[in-house]
Formats: C-alpha cells, structure tokens, sequence
C-alpha cells in the first residue's frame, strides 16, 4: 500500500503483512500491519520503522513522500524486532547527523542489536520535547505496556497520539481507519480483535494501563487520533480505545463460563456435555473449547471475556494431559485476575489432574468452586447428573460473583443493532 496523508503533513508509511500467522507465539489468522509515521515539518520526523522482512516496501513508502536526506530525526518508541527491525537499513539512507531520539532503556536495548557509537542517539523521558517547526513531540514513557523500553509520542497541534503497540490489534487489511473498517467489516470484529490483543498481550499489565491513562488524562493533552504500530487506527472514535482499556484493565468481564479441555479417550469430552447444559439452565452463556483443536491465543481470548472458565483434564501419569499443562503455564504467566475457576476430570486409577489443575488455580490467586468432579473411566448415569449439577452450581456462583463488579454487567461484544 502507498503512504496515506492521516493529519496535515503527517503520513502512514507502514506496511500489511496479509500472509504471517504465527506471531512470535499468538496466532494471527487475520495478519497484521506494522505501521510507523513520517511527519514533514521544518526537521522531518520519522516515528519507528518496519519489521525486517518488509524493508523495501518501508523505504519505497517513505520515497513516496520525501527523499529520505531529508529525514532530520528518528524516534523508536519501541525497540521489538516489528518496530525496529529496518532501522539499521534506513540509517543507511538518511543523512549521517540524524538524531534517534528513544528512552534509556530503549537505547540500552538497541546497543544489543546494533553498532550505535556511529549514531547519534539522545535518551528521553516523560515529559521531554522536540519541537520539529509547526508540530511539538511529547514524549510519555510507558515501560512494561508492553517492554521495559515502550514509549508514546503525542503530536501537539495534531491531537495525535503514536500510541506504540497500545491500542493496537493484528488485522491485516485495506482500510487505515477505524470508521473505513467499520464501514467493510464491522464494530464487533474491531473490538474482539482489540480484546484479542489485550487479552494475549497486554493481560498482565493491567494496574500498569490504567496508572499511565490516568497519567496522560492529567497532562491535559487533547487527543482526537490514536494511532498505533498494529491495526486500525482510531480517528473518529479515540474515546472508545482508551475506554475499552480502561474496562479491560479494571478486569471486565461477560457473565459467560468458557469449558477449555483436552480428551484423550473422550471421557473426559463426555463430562463438558452435561455441565454445559448445567450452566446453560442457570441462565449463563456457555462456550465450550477443545484446546487440540484451538489456537492458543484463541483460548486466551475466550478465557479473558468470560469471568468464569472450568478446565477439563484427563489424567496422565498422575498428572494433568500435556496440552492443558502448556495452557496453564502460559495463562500463569498472564497473571490472570477475577476469573472464577474450577477444574473437571476422568482417571483411569489414582487421578491427578484435578487436584494440579487447582493447585495451579492457587498459585495464580484465582478463586475457585471446590470440589472439582472427577469420574472414573467413562460416564454413568449417576455421573451425567454429577456433572449437570457441578455446571449449575458453577454457573450460580458465577451469576453471585459477578455481582461484585460494578459496570461490568453489560457485554464486552455488544451485538450491534
């Protein structure tokens, strides 16, 4: 795609990465956009670059606007290869006294990838300015949102905010902006896919959002356009990113039980059956998800919208199936919160599973319904109703425990119309 005009004199040089699927981990079905921002003033002003692979198409961009000599600074507000990874290239093209301006743990962080004694690189922190003629940089740090080096640049005179990888989402697509995609796709995937990336990505580091949102609120800047390093950018609705952040960081969450299980023989693929229809009585939503044949990220996305999840495991040497042991590892090390658990299971002889699934369940912090179910071999009738009663029981205390939050009553995907 070629360079889009997105403010006065401030371009979209970024690129579409249509084809990648697997994003260092997280799958990413829909591709994703790496976008980095040229601003033409007195002193030109590139914002981060592109990932490696897409280099030409990042220098072609760039051409399309300005000759790169004319490039005066460079700002990286984040140093992950996708936002980073060109830089080293574009160094080449760009006069020899460009001024990388980045924070000091970014610029530690580019030491390790780069020779930077040829360059000229100047540490910032919040608070600090470049004025490039009619438009003045902000510089906010944002450290662990989501590296220690992360920072924002805020466009005075523009009403922009750069915003890195907040506010982002893996979409690969034609459109630029937040209404173009609405006006092709719609409002719920733009959400679920912001949901998605917060969910994989940005779950840990909630206390963090919301500390340096009510930072930038204090600044009193004005923003009307966030523009982040993947996705959609927002330019008629900026409120509504920075809102669903604020409700994704005070853990807001659908009256919804997500089941998350493996099976080996299926027995334990049977019990998910009357529990669901246990908790589809009470009166709550039920998504059900067999992780052989679900993406991670997915199930992390599923986890994080519903605030009650039973995960369902056969034991396996005395201990919880592989596929649900790799699940509970990575969901760890998310830090989950306010997500009320329980755990369900078959055995062949001693059992296992559950008992590890809710000594993980404890060392995250999770609340939990206790006694989980576990059934020998295969269902009997007896166990059918078991297990009816378990989901029910579930989903009652769920119904109570959401009670608990305030504003978090209403859907995170509100179906449109």
């Amino acid at each position: 795609m070629n360079a889009i005009e997105i403010k006065p004199d401030i371009y979209w040089v970024g690129v579409v990465d249509w084809a990648v699927r697997d994003f260092h981990g997280y799958v990413t079905p829909n591709g994703t956009t790496y976008n980095n921002y040229l601003i033409l003033d007195e002193e030109v002003t590139l914002v981060d670059t592109v990932k490696h692979d897409f280099l030409d198409v990042g220098i072609a961009n760039i051409k399309s606007v300005i000759d790169p000599s004319r490039i005066k600074n460079i700002v990286i507000n984040h140093i992950e290869n996708d936002h980073m990874g060109a830089l080293e290239q574009v160094m080449e093209i760009v006069p020899k006294d460009v001024t990388i301006y980045t924070t000091q743990r970014g610029m530690a962080g580019m030491d390790r990838f780069f020779d930077i004694s040829k360059w000229t690189v100047k540490t910032v922190k919040t608070g600090d300015e470049l004025i490039t003629g009619k438009y003045k940089l902000k510089f906010i740090e944002t450290p662990m949102i989501h590296w220690p080096d992360s920072m924002m640049t805020y466009v005075e005179g523009a009403k922009l905010l750069l915003s890195q990888d907040a506010f982002g989402q893996h979409i690969a697509t034609a459109s630029r902006f937040d209404d173009e995609f609405i006006g092709c796709e719609s409002l719920t995937e733009l959400k679920d896919a912001t949901v998605d990336y917060y969910a994989n990505i940005l779950m840990p580091f909630g206390a963090l959002i919301k500390s340096k949102i009510g930072e930038i609120q204090k600044m009193g800047i004005e923003i009307d356009m966030i523009a982040p390093d993947h996705g959609i950018i927002w330019r008629t609705d900026p409120e509504r990113a920075i809102q669903m952040y604020l409700d994704m960081a005070n853990n807001q969450a659908d009256e919804r039980i997500v089941i998350i299980y493996d099976t080996m023989w299926h027995s334990t693929e049977q019990m998910t059956l009357p529990i669901m229809r246990g908790i589809r009585d009470e009166g709550v939503d039920c998504k059900v998800i067999k992780l052989r044949s679900t993406p991670m990220s997915v199930a992390i996305k599923e986890f994080w919208k519903a605030r009650g999840c039973l995960i369902g495991s056969p034991t396996l040497n005395n201990e919880v199936f592989p596929s649900i042991a790799e699940f509970m590892v990575h969901l760890m090390g998310l830090r989950p919160k306010e997500r009320l658990m329980g755990g369900f299971g078959s055995y062949g002889w001693g059992g296992g599973a559950v008992n590890w699934l809710y000594d993980m369940f404890s060392k995250m912090k999770l609340p939990v319904i206790e006694p989980g179910v576990q059934i020998l071999y295969r269902l009997k009738p007896d166990d059918e109703k078991t297990c009816y009663d378990f989901g029910r029981n579930f989903a009652r205390q769920v119904k109570e425990y959401q009670q608990k939050f305030t504003g978090t009553s209403a859907p995170m995907l509100k179906k449109e119309g």
